[in-house]
């Protein structure tokens, strides 16, 4: 079951190793949910026709609620189901038709950050490590046993793109080392530490909101680079402007600001500055723009200095927002 890359990448690899895969499972890439109002758009969809073509594997499309399929399930008589990139709960219902449950993979070092885009909040909160595990299914959301981990460095230069690489890389090698053992009745299980666990919400494309009130540039820089590209990005106002910061980096050493938080300020040839919440200065490198265009922190700067004197390196803030542009 999967509706991303790195499903995808998983069930292929899993075709590599050997194992059969009797069927997939996978969700169009808009689709229902329920924390949200109207359909969402899953930003990492990849389609698994081509893996279900090229291997004669029969392909589900889940439109409607698991419960439904489960005499699609029963028919395909699965030892495990192994569930990579997806987004419904799995009732046990269905865990049960397989002798040996269901396993998947979360991208965190469980039982820290269980629930929604864990890289994302594991980044937003400053860590510096984080990683992938394997686990049973269970009842609850990511509290299963657990079969195998493998961590790697949040280094401060990577943004959201980088970690899902490492996230993916990380997840093929738990595949290559776990499924063969599972297949062979030697698969560890291993209990969760349920009083480390920790918790976090979905994210939805308006939880990008930059509050330069609250932020210092660590965390300003953080907030940003944790929801960049392929997500859909932190963003503020400049007036009734929505504008994307795409790309941000921390300055080295000292760099006071004595404006007032969100405030912009000239900067380096290749960006602009923002003074944060501590008074420190963060650099804006890449934006996007109300009508889609991108441009690099200078082209602003250029476009800024070219107004009229009044208007000239205005302030960046959380204001109320015209109609049509709450969401990123």
């Amino acid at each position: 079951m999967g509706a991303t890359e790195l499903g995808w990448n998983c069930c292929r690899t899993l075709l590599e190793i050997g194992q059969q895969v009797v069927g997939i499972f996978s969700i169009p890439q808009q689709f229902k949910i329920s924390w949200s109002p109207t359909p969402v758009t899953n930003v990492q969809y990849r389609s698994f026709a081509d893996l279900a073509d090229e291997h004669s594997i029969p392909l589900i499309d889940v439109t409607g609620k698991m419960a439904e399929y489960r005499e699609h399930l029963r028919e395909l008589r699965p030892d495990i189901i192994i569930v990579v990139g997806w987004y419904y709960m799995l009732p046990r219902s269905l865990r049960e038709l397989a002798p040996l449950g269901a396993a998947g993979l979360h991208a965190s070092l469980l039982p820290k950050y269980r629930g929604g885009a864990p890289l994302v909040w594991a980044t937003i909160n400053g860590e510096t490590r984080t990683g992938v595990s394997f686990f049973y299914f269970a009842d609850g959301v990511d509290d299963g046993d657990l079969i195998g981990q493998e961590s790697f460095e949040i280094a401060l230069e990577d943004d959201i793109a980088d970690l899902v690489q490492k996230a993916s890389r990380a997840s093929v090698d738990l595949m290559k080392q776990f499924v063969p053992l599972l297949a062979n009745g030697t698969a560890p299980r291993l209990k969760q530490d349920h009083t480390q666990a920790t918790v976090v919400p979905q994210r939805k494309p308006e939880d990008g909101l930059i509050d330069w009130q609250a932020c210092s540039a660590r965390q300003a820089y953080d907030w940003i680079r944790a929801q960049s590209r392929p997500y859909p990005g932190a963003f503020t106002f400049l007036g009734p402007e929505k504008v994307t910061i795409w790309k941000a980096g921390l300055h080295q050493g000292e760099n006071r600001c004595s404006l007032p938080a969100g405030a912009i300020v000239e900067d380096t040839p290749e960006g602009f500055g923002v003074c944060c919440a501590d008074g420190q200065v963060l650099s804006v490198k890449e934006i996007g723009l109300a009508d889609g265009e991108l441009i690099t922190g200078a082209e602003f700067q250029a476009r800024q200095a070219s107004r009229p004197a009044a208007n000239q390196w205005g302030k960046f803030d959380v204001e109320e927002k015209p109609s049509g542009l709450a969401h990123a």
